[in-house]
C-alpha cells in the first residue's frame, strides 16, 4: 500500500471521529440528554466511512493496475469502470442508510465527505 493511500485512511479515521464527536455534542444540546440518534448517527458515519477506506483500496487497485497496461485506450475504460463502480457502491449505501431505521442518514452523508477531506488534507502536504 502507497504512503498516500495510507495518509488518506488516517484522515478518513480521524475525520471520522471528528464528525462523530461533534454529532454526539449536537444531539447533546438538542435534546438536553443522551439520544439513540446520536448513536444512529454515529452507525451512519462509521458506515460510510468503511466503505470510504475501501474506495481508497479500489482507487489504488485500479491505478496499479492501469500503469500495467500497454494499451492506453484499454487503461482509460478501465478507470472510466472503476469510476462508476465506486459511484454506484456509494449510491447504494446511500439508499440503503435511508431505508435502514438504525443507521442515520445525516451521519452516512457526513461519513461521505470523509473521502473529500482526506483527499484535500494530503493533496495540501503534498504541496507544502
Amino acid at each position: 500500500m502507497s504512503n498516500i493511500a495510507k495518509k488518506m485512511i488516517l484522515v478518513i479515521g480521524i475525520a471520522a471521529f471528528a464528525f462523530i464527536v461533534v454529532g454526539t455534542v449536537v444531539y447533546l444540546f438538542v435534546e438536553s440528554l443522551p439520544s439513540i440518534e446520536a448513536l444512529y448517527f454515529a452507525i451512519g458515519v462509521i458506515l460510510t466511512s468503511a466503505l470510504n477506506v475501501g474506495k481508497v483500496f479500489l482507487l489504488e487497485r485500479a491505478v496499479m493496475k492501469t500503469v500495467e497496461m500497454d494499451d492506453p485506450n484499454t487503461g482509460k475504460n478501465y478507470i472510466r469502470i472503476q469510476y462508476l463502480l465506486r459511484y454506484v457502491i456509494t449510491a447504494l449505501v446511500l439508499v440503503a442508510a435511508g431505508f435502514t431505521p438504525f443507521v442515520s442518514i445525516w451521519g452516512a452523508l457526513a461519513g461521505v465527505f470523509t473521502l473529500q477531506i482526506s483527499v484535500i488534507v494530503v493533496r495540501g502536504k503534498q504541496e507544502d
